[in-house]
């Protein structure tokens, strides 16, 4: 993260000097936003795959982030300590990012969503829709994470506490693996659009963008039945040839045609 809080949660007293550094690290002041990775994910190194080139110190940091005991106030103070737990934290994000699309680190996600651990929508209109984590880039120490609404699809700054939380520890492409695993958390109703009023009338021909993307997406409906309706070409060829193929076999038994007179295309057709 871009400057690590050494501070513990207010909201969890939970984590204790007995809990491995996982625990520690998810219990830090604005770091309940992260999954706690399952150790058996973090030591599979098909998981770990490519990592290793990226960090100076991987092995002690990889051996940091699977201790089983959580860092006291002398390892705090200990600048060789801080050297690791830094690869270690950065290590720890890469690692989270690929968890959090896991099975198992979807169904974590999921619940700290239900909860809404992870805030709601500051738009007014969305109605507290719950919303999810995501990063502008998948490089450590580019952007801050962000919140993404479902309902309105829109991408916020999340309150103070997280502005050093990196986004690269949730993906750019998390929310959308999170909802295609979970359609039916899919927000299937439209956001309200803001309607600009002046003393109770509404505003003639001013319309917010939500308004606008509802209004052409109703125009664009007809259109498509209409092309539906349309015959292709394929078909109209098809019916051609099949006249012509009758009147070929009706003059090859010597009956004259009987009927309406035959479309352009096929004397055209007969002709060549």
């Amino acid at each position: 993260m871009y400057g690590l809080n050494l501070e513990e949660s207010d909201d969890d007293d939970e984590y204790s000097g007995d809990s491995g550094w996982i625990q520690w690290f998810c219990g830090l002041k604005g770091h309940e936003l992260c999954a706690e990775v399952d150790e058996e994910y973090a030591r599979d190194n098909f998981n770990l795959y490519g990592l290793r080139a990226r960090f100076q110190f991987y092995d002690h940091a990889l051996e940091m982030i699977l201790s089983s005991e959580a860092p006291d106030e002398e390892d705090l103070n200990d600048k060789t300590f801080l050297e690791i737990n830094k690869d270690a934290t950065d290590l720890y994000g890469v690692i989270h990012s690929r968890y959090i699309i896991s099975p198992r680190g979807l169904q974590v996600m999921r619940d700290k969503f239900l909860k809404g651990t992870f805030g709601t929508c500051p738009r007014a209109l969305c109605d507290r829709q719950h919303v999810l984590p995501i990063g502008m880039s998948e490089d450590l120490r580019t952007s801050t994470m962000k919140i993404f609404c479902p309902k309105c699809e829109q991408v916020y700054s999340p309150k103070s506490k997280y502005k050093d939380v990196d986004g690269a520890f949730f993906g750019m492409s998390f929310p959308q693996i999170f909802l295609q695993s979970y359609p039916s958390l899919m927000v299937t109703d439209p956001p309200r659009p803001f309607v600009p009023r002046v003393f109770g009338f509404k505003l003639h021909k001013q319309h917010s963008l939500i308004t606008r993307k509802l209004e052409e997406g109703e125009e664009q409906e007809p259109r498509v039945v209409k092309e539906q309706k349309s015959d292709p070409p394929q078909a109209e060829a098809a019916r051609v040839e099949r006249r012509r193929l009758h009147l070929l076999a009706t003059r090859a038994a010597g009956a004259a045609h009987v009927g309406p007179p035959l479309p352009r295309k096929c004397r055209n057709v007969l002709r060549a």
